[in-house]
């Protein structure tokens, strides 16, 4: 993804590029009644296209932080929960399975017979 967002950002810096050598000419630009600015259209270009790409690039960057913080607390809550539950379920196993059978005493063991008892 790093790499196409390199291609485009050459393609649109060799546009740029192109755009201002053959546009290289004064412009005035009315901003009121008495004030007139004269810049090159190159600059009044650059100057336009970061007017409105810095608001939507801050507000990306404010939701993309916050996005990072919320899902970082879920998270952790989810590891806190899972870590909290983890030694009940172990209690529930051992109190479910019954205990190991003794030997009685009225059974005794088979013993193995001897070459006289055949």
């Amino acid at each position: 993804m790093h790499i196409i967002r390199t291609i485009v950002w050459v393609v649109l810096a060799v546009a740029l590029l192109v755009f201002s050598i053959n546009n290289w000419r004064p412009v005035e630009v009315k901003i009121w009644e008495d004030l007139v600015l004269e810049t090159k259209i190159p600059a009044l270009v650059i100057v336009s296209f970061l007017a409105g790409l810095l608001p939507i690039w801050l507000l990306h960057t404010g939701t993309r932080w916050r996005m990072t913080r919320r899902i970082s607390s879920l998270e952790t809550a989810m590891r806190n929960a899972v870590a909290a539950s983890a030694p009940r379920e172990a209690e529930d196993i051992v109190s479910t399975v019954p205990p190991p059978a003794t030997p009685t005493a009225a059974a005794p063991l088979p013993q193995p017979q001897t070459d006289e008892e055949k």
